[in-house]
């Protein structure tokens, strides 16, 4: 069996989706190791893998998370993780590292050991046809022109990184886009956009969902039809008044509302019909397993297991790729979107009274639903990367392709 170490940034949007895939090595009998801010550790540890922690404690997302903002702090932190990260790696001597797709530290170690490397995409993958938030663009240039501090800490920490490690290979500014001979992709061929442009070395495993631990305190058995849940996530403070009007716009329409606050205290949302059940976190894949519809910022995890669920989305982007997300839902029919400035009285209410009456919308869903499914989830990216690393030699990124046999 092989050693294969992981290695991500601190965001459980980037580390839930490696986690039943990490599971599944170790229950094949690879030896794991995952390289991680200490927020992680306990969730991680689950899976059977060794943790390693990042020094110095969590690592705090840039703000505000602009794509400037996000490519010093990448940066940034490559430069004062890389040294730790060697060490370790050298003591563990992986086959195979495995590293996110912005994570740059994980792409320089893989370099400067001659590791073969792989790319977790929990986002969409990247091309000049689904451009990636860090791509060169005018919209980049205008954005580092009214930051030029973070520029200029991003060059700093880019030629730190340069003179004293192997760089080669790495864009140079696009480092939400780090792809290696073997790409995983967590979400099906059905949901990534201009699929058809994307090489052998992309893996469109579909979403990866394992068995998580039962919260006996959700009263999954009171849950009254329809169930209307709604979530904006777990990483930024929601505003209450939003998550209050989700609650009370949905209401008349559900048996039971569920709201997820992640960050913000649910208190704050005040007194709430009697239908209407808040918690900071729920056990979403159980409860979009009863949903009829559900009210989402369009996170990539969040609408991956909505649609492995078969669930009519109302997608209220927040930021980062949830724009580009929504679009795509409403592209293939399996929901609506709207932005946040234009929530008003009513308008959530209507928006929810056509996902739940138009059978397309639950029609879409479900064939979305079984493309998801087919894809093969967590055990077909184990299944690519032990293929993977007993390749004779790497998967090549420019070979040509019948498009039936793609990713």
């Amino acid at each position: 069996m092989s050693t294969i170490s992981f290695l991500n940034i601190a965001m459980h949007g980037r580390v839930n989706p490696t986690l039943p895939v990490v599971a599944e090595l170790v229950r094949r009998g690879h030896s794991v190791t995952y390289h991680t801010s200490p927020a992680f550790g306990k969730e991680i540890e689950a899976t059977g893998a060794t943790v390693f922690l990042y020094p110095g404690g969590d690592q705090p997302l840039p703000d505000p998370p602009t794509p400037v903002t996000l490519m010093e702090g990448l940066v940034g932190t490559a430069v004062g993780l890389v040294p730790t990260v060697l060490t370790e790696l050298r003591r563990v001597q992986p086959d195979l590292i495995v590293h996110d797709n912005a994570c740059l530290w994980g792409a320089v170690a893989a370099r400067e050991l001659e590791v073969p490397a792989a790319s977790s995409f929990t986002t969409f993958a990247f091309n000049r046809h689904v451009p990636s938030p860090t791509r060169g663009s005018w919209e980049l240039l205008a954005a580092a022109t009214a930051r030029p501090r973070s520029v200029q800490g991003y060059l700093r920490s880019r030629r730190q990184l340069r003179r004293r490690f192997d760089t080669r290979g790495l864009p140079l500014l696009d480092l939400g886009n780090i792809r290696q001979p073997l790409n995983l992709v967590y979400t099906s061929r059905a949901f990534q956009p201009a699929v058809e442009d994307f090489d052998q070395s992309y893996r469109f495993v579909g979403p990866s969902i394992g068995a998580r631990p039962v919260d006996p305190s959700f009263p999954v058995d009171r849950l009254k039809d329809p169930v209307l849940y709604a979530s904006l996530g777990t990483v930024f403070n929601a505003d209450p008044q939003l998550l209050r009007g989700f609650a009370t716009e949905l209401a008349p329409l559900g048996g039971t509302v569920i709201v997820s606050t992640g960050q913000t205290d649910p208190e704050a949302l005040g007194p709430l019909p009697a239908n209407v059940l808040v918690r900071r976190s729920v056990p979403q894949p159980e409860v979009l397993a009863r949903a009829a519809m559900f009210v989402t910022h369009g996170g990539m995890n969040s609408v991956n297991e909505a649609m492995y669920a078969g669930v009519p989305m109302l997608v209220v982007p927040q930021g980062a790729d949830q724009p580009m997300v929504a679009r795509r839902v409403v592209e293939l029919g399996a929901g609506l979107s709207i932005r946040t400035q234009d929530v008003a009285k009513g308008s959530v209410r209507a928006l929810a009274r056509r996902l739940l009456h138009e059978p397309r919308f639950r029609e879409a869903a479900t064939t979305l639903q079984a493309a998801q499914h087919k894809a093969g989830g967590y055990r077909r990216a184990a299944d690519e990367l032990e293929r993977y690393l007993h390749a004779a030699g790497p998967v090549s990124q420019s070979a040509s392709v019948d498009p039936s046999q793609r990713g």
